[in-house]
C-alpha cells in the first residue's frame, strides 16, 4: 500500500527543514567565530577559573566527544570531558573532610568585636586586642585575629597608627574644635537683587553659632577684620578655640590664617569637595535656610541682620537638638517647669514657634 502524504504533513517538513537549516547556519557561523579566535589566540594557554570550567564541562558531556570534535571546540573533547571527571570525583571525595582535623567556627560576636578594637584604637596589635577579648571571656590566638583584619581589609597596627582617622581627630579636640563657613542669600536693594554673603562659626562641643557678619564683597580687608573680631581677647568667638575648620575657598586667604594663627587658632584647610568633613556647620546651614532664610523675602540688610538675630535666638534658647542629645543649647528657666499653663512662644511673625510653661 502506497504511502500518501497530507498536505499537513508535507508543511510540517518543510517548516522542520527550514528550522534545521537556521541552526546549522548558526552553528556553521560559531564554528567559523571559535576557528578565527584560536587563531587569534595562537598556542597561548587560555586560564579558566573554577565556574567556567564547571560550565563548559556540563555542557561538553552532554554533546559527547564526537560532537564536540565535530564542532571544533576552543577546548579539546579530552580536556572537557575530563574536567567533567575531576567533578564527579570530587562530589564523592570525602578523604580531605575525614582526616583533616576541623577548627570551630569563631562566632560573630568575636569578629566585630576584633574589628571594633582595631577601628577604634589603631595602637593596639594583635596580642593588645587578644588581651582586651580575654578580659571579656573570648579566648582566641593573635593569628586568628590576624586573619580577621586581613579578611576585612584591616592593616597591622604599625599602618594603622601612622594616620589617624578624622573622627579619631574631631572626638580628641572636640573641646577646642571650631569650624566657619560662608553661605549666601538673595536681598532686594537699591540695586536689584543682590548676593549676601553670611559667615558663620561654630563650637563643636557647645553647638553655639556665631554670626561673624555679612557683606556683598568678602574682600581681604574684611576678611582680615572678621579674623580679630573672632579672636579678641575680650568677646572673641574663637577666644578659647585652639583649631579652626575651614575649607579651600578663596576667601579665606594666606593673611586670614595667618592672623588666625598669630593669637593661638590653628586653622585647617579641608580637603577639597569634602563638606562632610565640616558636617555640623552645613547642616546649620541647611536648618537656618528652611526653617528661616527660604521662608522670607528680604528688603535691604537691615531686615536680613534682624531675621538672622531672632533666629540665633531661638536656635539657642528655643529649639531642640537632635544631634544634641535633642537638648536646647541655652535653656532659660520655663524650660525647667512641668506644671502650669502651657503658651506659645512666636518669633518672626509665627514662622518660628516654641511651647513652653509658665508659673502658676
Amino acid at each position: 500500500m502506497d504511502f500518501i502524504f497530507q498536505p499537513w504533513q508535507l508543511l510540517v517538513i518543510i517548516i522542520a527543514g527550514w528550522i534545521n537549516r537556521q541552526q546549522q547556519e548558526v552553528i556553521d557561523y560559531q564554528c567559523a567565530e571559535i576557528k578565527v579566535l584560536r587563531q587569534k589566540l595562537g598556542k597561548g594557554r587560555i586560564l579558566l577559573n573554577d565556574d567556567q570550567r564547571r560550565l563548559l564541562a556540563v555542557k561538553g558531556k552532554v554533546l559527547g566527544r564526537k560532537r564536540l570534535e565535530e564542532n571544533g571546540t576552543l577546548f579539546s573533547p579530552d580536556t572537557i570531558l575530563r574536567w567533567h571527571r575531576m567533578l564527579v570525583a570530587k562530589k564523592w571525595d570525602y578523604n580531605q573532610k575525614r582526616n583533616s582535623p576541623r577548627r570551630p567556627p569563631i562566632s560573630q560576636e568575636i569578629v566585630e568585636l576584633v574589628i571594633k578594637f582595631a577601628k577604634e584604637n589603631t595602637t593596639w596589635g594583635y596580642d593588645r586586642i587578644q588581651g582586651a577579648l580575654a578580659n571579656l571571656g573570648h579566648s582566641i590566638s593573635d593569628q586568628s585575629i590576624g586573619n580577621i583584619l586581613k579578611d576585612h581589609g584591616i592593616e597591622p597596627a604599625p599602618k594603622r597608627k601612622a594616620s589617624t582617622s578624622w573622627s579619631t581627630f574631631v572626638k580628641a579636640h572636640w573641646e577646642v574644635l571650631s569650624a566657619i563657613d560662608f553661605t549666601t542669600i538673595e536681598v532686594w536693594t537699591k540695586q536689584g537683587l543682590t548676593t549676601f554673603y553670611l559667615l558663620f562659626s561654630i563650637e563643636l562641643k557647645s553647638r553655639r553659632i556665631c554670626f561673624v557678619g555679612c557683606t556683598t564683597n568678602p574682600i581681604e580687608t574684611w576678611m582680615l577684620q572678621i579674623a580679630r573680631n573672632l579672636t579678641d581677647c575680650e568677646d572673641g568667638f574663637l577666644w578659647e578655640a585652639k583649631y579652626l575648620l575651614l575649607d579651600r575657598d578663596a576667601i579665606f586667604t594666606q593673611k586670614f590664617r595667618n592672623n588666625l594663627e598669630s593669637a593661638g587658632v590653628k586653622p585647617l584647610r579641608l580637603p577639597a569637595r569634602s563638606p562632610n568633613l565640616n558636617a555640623l556647620i552645613e547642616r546649620f546651614h541647611r536648618t537656618i535656610k528652611s526653617e528661616c532664610l527660604e521662608r522670607m523675602i528680604f528688603f535691604g540688610e537691615d531686615s536680613l541682620r534682624a531675621a538672622i538675630g531672632q533666629f540665633l535666638e531661638h536656635y539657642h534658647t528655643d529649639r531642640n537638638h537632635q544631634g544634641f542629645e535633642n537638648r536646647i543649647i541655652k535653656p532659660d528657666k520655663t524650660s525647667l517647669l512641668r506644671d502650669g499653663p502651657v503658651q506659645c512662644r512666636e518669633r518672626l511673625g509665627g514662622i518660628l514657634r516654641y511651647y513652653h510653661r509658665t508659673a502658676a
